[in-house]
């Protein structure tokens, strides 16, 4: 997979300046609010996730749950897509696949078993090690130097989520959950590029649901197989400081941490470029401390 960064619409390849046209700088604008919108619903996903957790649920059930979910919420509106269009080419369903396979079955389960062994806040830095990685990927594959003010600000980055994050007192660094971490940053980093290069092949919307879907099935197979166990809790838990039924939590995360989330995470690398969205997400962080 060629991981090169796409130019938002709008910007000039010509000139030191870099100009940027004001329909770029509207794009830009647009894509910066989608972002910041995704990764705030984003931020949910784990405070909610772990009131189900908490109450007995699998990471692995958890993770179906919300992608399934996500995929069954978006099935009549990828149909009618499909119809109208007939359907991506080969290579976008390529993307859709790979997609579903990592940027939503990958980064979930890579998240949510990585907090079974280790703080919320370490797994997080850990998986936000991905706009670094995708940084060190374009690096590889062009042969092309990232400016030093890009270097520093990934350097920044990185020390701004130390400092936002908890990661005092007590943090287990369990090798097992720090090795489900890396695998859900390295996910993540194909999350963002691969949202960035499916613009031209594939609709936001249907590569939301066909990945959703692929996504499902591929969780189906993992706990079908037994490598890792599919069971569900209780059928009360406690969410937002209530007790409540399972179907709350379950609502929010599918509808809002999910669907929400992952349609405005495409629009916004489509309108930003892989590697200024994956910086701008580093804001989940910061929702998920809120939350």
């Amino acid at each position: 997979m060629s991981v090169v960064e796409r130019r938002p619409a709008g910007v000039s390849s010509g000139g030191a300046s870099g100009a940027v046209e004001p329909a770029g700088r509207r794009a830009a604008a647009v894509g910066t609010l989608l972002a910041i919108g995704s990764a705030a619903t984003f931020g949910l996903s784990g405070p909610t996730a772990k009131s189900l957790l908490e109450a007995g649920w699998s990471p692995l059930t958890v993770t179906l749950l919300r992608i399934g979910g996500g995929a069954v919420v978006l099935l009549v509106p990828t149909l009618v897509l499909l119809a109208r269009s007939g359907g991506p080419r080969v290579a976008g369903w390529r993307t859709t696949v790979l997609y579903g396979v990592t940027s939503i079955a990958g980064v979930q389960l890579g998240f949510y078993n990585a907090v079974q062994t280790l703080t919320v806040g370490v797994a997080m830095l850990v998986e936000y090690l991905a706009p670094v990685l995708l940084l060190g990927w374009t690096w590889w594959r062009t042969g092309r130097r990232p400016g030093s003010t890009c270097l520093v600000g990934a350097g920044t980055a990185l020390v701004g989520l130390v400092l936002v994050i908890d990661l005092t007192g007590g943090v287990a660094v369990d090798p097992v959950g720090l090795a489900w971490a890396f695998f859900a940053a390295c996910c993540l980093a194909s999350y963002f590029a691969l949202s960035a290069h499916a613009g031209d092949r594939v609709h936001p919307v249907v590569m939301a649901g066909a990945g959703s879907a692929v996504g499902a099935v591929t969780l189906a197979v993992v706990g079908a197989l037994g490598v890792l166990p599919l069971h569900v809790g209780s059928q009360r838990v406690r969410f937002a400081g209530l007790e409540t039924s399972w179907l709350v939590p379950a609502a929010v995360v599918v509808l809002v941490a999910t669907v929400a989330a992952y349609l405005t995470g495409i629009a916004a690398v489509q309108r930003l470029g892989s590697r200024v969205a994956s910086f701008v997400g580093l804001t989940e962080a910061l929702f998920a401390v809120v939350f």
